[in-house]
């Protein structure tokens, strides 16, 4: 099977895009796997597929596949990637439109100067809403990664986040892991 696909990034996030809104593409998570394998396929942090709206409310529905063929509720620099993809492509002339996920509904602007914006709604600190293991809501985490302890706050917006404050970005322990699509343990901090 051939498809056409545009590869895009956002902050940092790089993603393949395909276009569904003309016909339907399925693909199976073997298949997604293989599109995000970055030595045997394109190679990408996600896959985003936009699709006709499925609502009456929205300009479009918007699905987003994680490297490992799981699909995820949202993705900000995704939903970027998206406005400027449809704008690209020609399928809208809008600065903001209005975007069906798995999560609910986004709002993309577009401003005047080309950046993008996008509202992703309220984000979720209830552990089970993350999902996050933890026996109480807090605001930080006390994690036990490879034999160190670190300290986390920890959000989903459609998907999880552990978020590290750092004194120095650029010389902060960061190294790819591979992701998973399942809750992580956590013991509440002192």
């Amino acid at each position: 099977m051939r498809l056409k696909f545009t590869k895009m990034h956002g902050l940092g996030n790089d993603f393949v895009v395909f276009d569904a809104t003309a016909r339907p593409i399925e693909l199976s998570p073997q298949q997604l796997r293989f599109v995000a394998d970055r030595h045997l396929g394109i190679g990408c942090d996600q896959i985003l597929q936009v699709e006709p709206s499925r609502d009456a409310r929205t300009d479009f529905y918007y699905r987003i596949f994680n490297p490992d063929g799981s699909e995820v509720e949202q993705c900000g620099n995704g939903a970027r990637c998206l406005l400027r993809y449809v704008h690209n492509k020609g399928l809208s002339t809008k600065s903001e439109i209005r975007v069906g996920t798995r999560g609910g509904i986004i709002v993309p602007r577009l401003a005047a100067a080309g950046e993008v914006s996008v509202d992703m709604g309220i984000p979720v600190f209830d552990p089970p809403g993350i999902p996050f293991e933890a026996s109480e809501r807090a605001l930080t985490y006390k994690l036990n990664i490879d034999g160190n302890m670190i300290e986390i706050s920890a959000v989903s917006m459609g998907n999880p986040h552990a978020v590290q404050i750092v004194e120095d970005v650029d010389a902060a322990p960061v190294a790819p892991r591979v992701r998973s699509s399942k809750g992580t343990r956590a013991s509440r901090s002192a």
